[in-house]
């Protein structure tokens, strides 16, 4: 068996009762000598908070960045992914379940340094490095020095979050990250305390924050569960916080739920369901609403939000038209889209391939 890592963790302080408690998310665990907390990836030992998966991996992949997913972030762009193991999180809805839910370190199969994940990404093209499949909140210190090693080779860093995070760990990671995308699971706090076992308001603080205090380029995703939280109601009260809160230029996701972990009895999304999440946020106010893992090109494509032409036509992962100017405006009214953008030949898109690596080293 591999040994665990023992790398410092950071965010945590003794009580005066003897334990030790992990501030870095509202779950606030309080640990004695052995404990893990509810990630089960930070754990107590000698008087002192580790993270046991720093350098480790559970696999490397890249991907086009739309799989993120990213819609307004250098488009057909390549992305370096990988995750760790655990979550802060208890979804009974995982998707990643065996990622996030795994209780053995040697499910993470491949070590790697920053310096060693930053040098692949650069070596394959890779426009940015993306802390995903589970959430690079647990491994935060693995991420950040990650994140610094990237940008020293001029890579970009993206994350994969369900935002559930508390002050200062939330501005020291994400001062190091250049986009991300926030799952906002639902828009009940009884949806979250049931299904998720964390709560709702930390995490609309966390996309408040993003939005209106940092420089990172956020999207939003939405996946719609049938009979939880896909009601015309929620749906529409979930839009309105976005455009009110946010405003109407952060791109929302709907994404398609299929059956899994322990909601097998729940019936996969049908894509008439996101279709209708679309029309409601759109109706909204919203400027750029997308549906993901469905065949739906119309909720691929990203719209002008000025004379609402077509400006970057997807079919899946796939871009099929660009028409936007190098510096991401529309060709026909002149309205800047929002996100980030460069110069875009078609025959450079990494298209909808996904392709596991080995680090470089």
């Amino acid at each position: 068996m591999t040994p665990e890592s023992t790398h410092p963790a950071r965010w945590w302080h003794r009580l005066d009762d003897g334990r030790i408690q992990c501030d870095l998310c509202p779950r606030d665990c309080r640990l004695r000598e052995g404990q893990r907390g509810a990630c089960f990836v930070r754990r107590r030992v000698d008087d002192a908070m580790v993270l046991a998966t720093y350098g480790r991996s559970s696999g490397f992949c890249i991907d086009p960045i739309e799989k993120k997913p990213l819609a307004h972030f250098y488009p057909g762009s390549s992305v370096l992914s990988f995750g760790t193991a655990g979550c802060n999180l208890a979804c009974k809805f995982c998707q990643n379940s065996d990622i996030t839910k795994a209780r053995d370190m040697d499910r993470l199969m491949d070590r790697a340094t920053p310096e060693e994940i930053a040098r692949t990404a650069a070596r394959h093209g890779c426009r940015s490095v993306a802390f995903t499949y589970n959430d690079p909140v647990i491994f935060a210190e693995y991420a950040m020095d990650t994140a610094d090693a990237c940008h020293a080779l001029g890579v970009a860093t993206v994350a994969v979050t369900a935002g559930y995070v508390r002050e200062p760990a939330r501005s020291e990671l994400f001062s190091r990250i250049d986009a991300a995308n926030v799952d906002l699971k639902a828009f009940t706090e009884d949806f979250y305390y049931r299904l998720t076992g964390s709560h709702l308001e930390p995490v609309l603080d966390t996309l408040r924050y993003l939005v209106h205090e940092t420089a990172v380029w956020t999207e939003i995703t939405t996946l719609l569960i049938p009979g939880h939280n896909d009601s015309d109601a929620e749906i529409g009260r979930l839009a309105a916080w976005v455009g009110e809160n946010l405003g109407p230029d952060v791109p929302l996701h709907f994404s398609a739920f299929h059956p899994d972990f322990r909601m097998l009895d729940v019936p996969a999304t049908p894509p008439a369901t996101l279709r209708r999440a679309r029309r409601i946020a759109r109706d909204a106010g919203l400027h750029h609403v997308y549906t993901g893992n469905v065949h739906d090109t119309e909720g691929d494509t990203t719209y002008c939000a000025g004379c609402g032409a077509r400006l970057v036509v997807r079919d899946w992962y796939a871009i099929e038209a660009y028409r936007l100017t190098d510096d991401g405006c529309c060709p026909d009214c002149g309205t800047t889209l929002v996100g980030r953008f460069a110069p875009f030949r078609m025959a450079d898109q990494f298209g909808p391939r996904r392709v596991p690596v080995r680090i470089h080293r």
